[in-house]
C-alpha cells in the first residue's frame, strides 16, 4: 500500500476542527483507502477503539439504506448519544450517491445530506469524514450547504513521487511507465501490459462515462465520447465549447449546439475527469474567457481513452507539471505576454504562472530544447513580463540543473516531480 502521507497528515491536522472534513477526487484514486484504511489505521495506532469508528460505505449493497440522509442521520445519533466523554468519528464513503428526501415528520420539507451532516457536525463527540466523486454533488456547494463549516482534501491519483516510492528501479524508467500509463493506484498490483490497459480502458466504460450518463441524464452518449476523445487529444491546447462542436459536427455530419457541448464539458470537469486551465494577461492582469487548456486529471486514462493511438512525450509532461502543480495545492493559470518588438502585436504563452498567496513563479514546460528556434521561442515569453518573479525552465534532456545568463533557472523534470529543487 502507497503511503499518501501529505493526505493523511491534513487529515491528521484538520481532526476535530468543528468541520466535516470532505475528500474529494476522481473515482478509484485512493480516497476510501485514505480514509479507511490509512487514517483509520493512524486512529486505531493513537488507542481510538476500533467500534468508535463508525464505517458507512454507500457504493456497497449492505449500506444502500443509508443513501436515505434521514435513515443515516438517526443511525449515527442513536449510536454516538450525548456523552461527550465518548469520542467518536464517522465515515461515509461516496456521500454523492446519497438522495434528497422529503422528511413527513417536520413539515414534508426536503432535506439532503447537507442538512443530515450540518446536523450532526452540531455533535461535539462527533468528528466527520465524508468522500465524494462528484463536484456538481459536493464540492461545490461546500461553502454554501455546509454554512463555510467544512474543510475540503482534493486526492489526486498517485504522483510520480508516490509511485515511484512503490515501484522504484532506475528513475528514467520508472517515469516512462508513469508517462504512459499514469498513477490509479490499482495499477501497482497489475504486471502484465495488457491487463494495466484492459484495466484503463474498463474505468472508462464500466464506471467513468456511466457514472457522468446516469447523475446528469445525458442523452446523448455518443457526443459525450466524442468530446472525452476530442479533449484526450487536444491536452495542452488551446480550445473552446465552440470549436469543439465546430469539429464534432463535421464529424457526425449534424448540427451541434455550443451549449450542449458546454453542459457536457462542465460534467465532465465536474467529474474529476479533467480540469481547466484558464489563460491571464499578465501585464492586463485580466483573465481571458476563451479559449482554454484542458488537461487530464491521469495520463494513463487519457492515453487509453486514445487506445494509445497519440503518445506526445511533450503534451503529456506538461500534463504531468500541471496536476503535480495543482496536488501542492498551487493556484495555476496560463500565462500570456504580448510581444510587441518591431512594431508587433503578437501574443506568446508562458505555460503556467503559478501563485502561492504573495509568491509567484512562471514555469515553461520543454521535452527537449535541442535547437536554437526551440530555446528562443522557450526563453522569450519568459523575458515578455519584465519582471523579477523567479522564472523555470522544466526539461527532460538536461543531467542537472543551473541558471542561465538570463537568471532563469533550468530543472531537470525528475528532480522537480521527486521535489529535490524548490519552486520558490
Amino acid at each position: 500500500m502507497v503511503k499518501r502521507d501529505s493526505y493523511l497528515q491534513r487529515l491528521v491536522r484538520n481532526m476535530w476542527n468543528g468541520e466535516v472534513k470532505v475528500i474529494t477526487g476522481i473515482r478509484r484514486c485512493g480516497k476510501s483507502v485514505l480514509l479507511f484504511d490509512l487514517f483509520y489505521e493512524y486512529l486505531l495506532s493513537k488507542g481510538v477503539p476500533e467500534n468508535h469508528i463508525l464505517k458507512l460505505e454507500l457504493d456497497q449493497r449492505r449500506y444502500y439504506k443509508f443513501r436515505n440522509p434521514i435513515t443515516l442521520c438517526e443511525y449515527v445519533e442513536e449510536i454516538v448519544g450525548t456523552d461527550e466523554n465518548e469520542k467518536w468519528y464517522l465515515f461515509i464513503d461516496e456521500v454523492q450517491l446519497t438522495a434528497k428526501v422529503v422528511d413527513r415528520e417536520n413539515g414534508n420539507i426536503e432535506v439532503s445530506i447537507y442538512d443530515m451532516l450540518n446536523e450532526l457536525k452540531a455533535y461535539k463527540n462527533l468528528d466527520v469524514y465524508v468522500t465524494g466523486s462528484n463536484s456538481k454533488g459536493l464540492s461545490k456547494d461546500i461553502a454554501t450547504e455546509f454554512r463555510g463549516r467544512a474543510t475540503q482534501i482534493h486526492v489526486f491519483p498517485l504522483s510520480f513521487a508516490e509511485f515511484f516510492s512503490y515501484a522504484g528501479g532506475d528513475e528514467r524508467k520508472a517515469l516512462d511507465t508513469y508517462m504512459l500509463y499514469g498513477g490509479m493506484p490499482r495499477l501497482l498490483a497489475l504486471k502484465d501490459e495488457k491487463d494495466k490497459k484492459d484495466y484503463l480502458t474498463s474505468l472508462y466504460s464500466e464506471l467513468y462515462v456511466k457514472d457522468i450518463v446516469e447523475r446528469n441524464g445525458i442523452e446523448r452518449e455518443d457526443i459525450l465520447n466524442d468530446i472525452l476523445d476530442f479533449l484526450a487529444s487536444q491536452i495542452s491546447s488551446l480550445t473552446n465549447p465552440s470549436n469543439i462542436a465546430n469539429a464534432l459536427s463535421s464529424m457526425k455530419n449534424e448540427k451541434i449546439g455550443v451549449t450542449l457541448v458546454s453542459n457536457y464539458v462542465q460534467h465532465i470537469i465536474d467529474s474529476f475527469l479533467i480540469s481547466m486551465a484558464k489563460r491571464y494577461d499578465v501585464k492586463g492582469k485580466t483573465y481571458f474567457r476563451y479559449p482554454n487548456k484542458y488537461y487530464y486529471t491521469d495520463v494513463g486514462l487519457r492515453n487509453a481513452r486514445l487506445n494509445y493511438r497519440q503518445y506526445d512525450p511533450g503534451h503529456i509532461m506538461e500534463n504531468i507539471i500541471y496536476n503535480e502543480l495543482l496536488r501542492r495545492g498551487y493556484s495555476v493559470d496560463v500565462g500570456v505576454v504580448t510581444d510587441r518588438t518591431g512594431g508587433g502585436n503578437t501574443q506568446k504563452e508562458i505555460d503556467f504562472i503559478v501563485n502561492d498567496a504573495d509568491k509567484k513563479v512562471y514555469i515553461q514546460s520543454a521535452f527537449r530544447m535541442d535547437s536554437d528556434k526551440k530555446e528562443t521561442s522557450e526563453l522569450t515569453s519568459l523575458l515578455l513580463t519584465k519582471d523579477f518573479f523567479k522564472k523555470v525552465i522544466i526539461r527532460m534532456d538536461i543531467p542537472h540543473n543551473f541558471y542561465d545568463d538570463n537568471g532563469i533557472f533550468h530543472c531537470n523534470l525528475i528532480d522537480f516531480l521527486l521535489d529535490r529543487v524548490a519552486l520558490f
